[in-house]
């Protein structure tokens, strides 16, 4: 577990803007393939379905990436890994500019996605060590700021960059943050120490734990129903609700609004309750994906679920990620890497099942159906991984040990 002591540093407001500066090119680079899908699938001469898939390729490299690096890496200087991985970010978003071909731009989404968990997990631990035990949650949150704030700067902003410019511009976009980032933390963040206990046993050990796997299950079903329809935003704002592309950024600062403000809230709420966080998320978000659907077609009612939608999701990501590092014990990089890890197969998965949904032609407004359903899932799943860790707890107060 984190040591008690804090890391000394006279910049810990600037160290953890540093980490958050690489959220920042994480969630812009992320994000902003939703913003241009129609622009990609252009450049690359596929349908938008097709062009969909690369935002799975991005979330299935999270997955894989996640907990194969931070798990290979554990006994690395903490700083050094968490520049290296900043590094890596921008080296594969700049491969995505300048490669051509549905596969090529497939195999590099992928490969830009590898280093996205594992910078969370890492800079997660870093934050946490820089400040007192009962600042650490408010660290780390710092660290998840920089992926909302740039759902509302990087996401419109890179989204409008690649409509004047070229999608590819976009991706040039993050390839500066990111080095901006790896220079920032050289900077400001003091020295890490390796985790000389660490070893590549101890971290896999954490995935004995059953309520590991189901709080990642759970986050992997429910925030795929906000993917369901945020994959496809771009459509969704000129087809259903019958606005011109120029309209697309503003729906995009909607949803990135809300992710802030579902940010700055989810800390105090996860203090008082993780699990009650976790289900007002998930609850949150079936009930406006439902409500989204008969008023697709109306620009306000739209604009404003989309930034609800986007604030109960934030919730989720907040406190599935302290329950996952709680749940993980001494591997808690592992388990805040296991976070990112499961929302991004949630990215995937929303985004492949909307793709379905669509391809049947049933249109751009059904995949919030889709996700009203994910969501609903996602409860279900939650709330059997709460029963089993009250059965766990209830045993080793009994005297049986849990596994370890």
């Amino acid at each position: 577990m984190t040591t008690n002591a804090p890391t000394p540093t006279r910049h810990v407001g600037l160290a953890l803007l540093a980490l958050s500066l690489g959220g920042f090119a994480i969630g812009t680079t992320e994000f902003v393939t939703m913003g241009l899908l129609k622009e990609i699938a252009d450049g690359i001469d596929v349908s938008i379905p097709t062009a969909g898939h690369i935002i799975t390729a991005y979330a299935f490299g999270v997955v894989v990436g996640a907990p194969l690096i931070v798990s290979l890496a554990a006994r690395l200087p903490r700083k050094a890994l968490v520049v290296g991985l900043a590094l890596a970010i921008g080296v594969f978003n700049g491969l995505t500019a300048v490669v051509d071909g549905y596969l090529p731009v497939m195999v590099v989404r992928f490969l830009a996605g590898l280093p996205h968990g594992a910078y969370f997990g890492v800079a997660a631990l870093v934050a946490s060590s820089l400040v007192a035990p009962e600042r650490r949650a408010r660290a780390i949150s710092m660290v998840m700021m920089g992926l909302s704030v740039a759902t509302v700067v990087g996401v419109p902003a890179s989204t409008w960059l690649g409509q004047a410019l070229g999608w590819r511009s976009a991706y040039v976009l993050v390839l500066g943050v990111a080095v901006a980032a790896a220079l920032s933390i050289a900077v400001f963040v003091p020295h890490q120490p390796a985790d000389t206990s660490a070893s590549l046993g101890r971290e896999l050990r954490a995935l004995r734990r059953p309520q590991v796997h189901l709080a990642a299950a759970a986050g992997s079903v429910g925030f795929a129903g906000m993917f369901a329809m945020y994959s496809y935003i771009s459509p969704i704002v000129t087809d259903v609700t019958d606005l011109s592309k120029g309209a697309i950024p503003w729906f995009l600062l909607a949803f990135g609004l809300g992710s802030l403000v579902g940010t700055w809230v989810a800390g105090p709420l996860t203090d008082r309750s993780v699990n009650g966080t976790v289900l007002l998320g998930m609850g949150g978000m079936a009930v406006l994906l439902l409500a989204l659907w008969p008023v697709m077609t109306w620009a306000v009612p739209t604009f404003l679920l989309v930034f609800l939608v986007a604030a109960f999701g934030s919730l989720v990501a907040i406190s599935l990620q302290v329950r996952l590092m709680h749940a993980a014990g001494d591997a808690e990089m592992l388990g805040a890497a296991l976070n990112h890890s499961a929302l991004n197969v949630a990215n995937g998965l929303g985004a492949w099942l909307g793709s379905i949904v669509i391809a049947a032609g049933w249109g751009y407004r059904a995949p919030t159906l889709v996700g009203a359903a994910l969501a609903a899932g996602g409860i279900a799943i939650f709330l059997v991984g709460v029963r089993v860790e009250r059965t766990a707890l209830a045993r080793e107060a009994d005297g049986v040990p849990q596994p370890a």
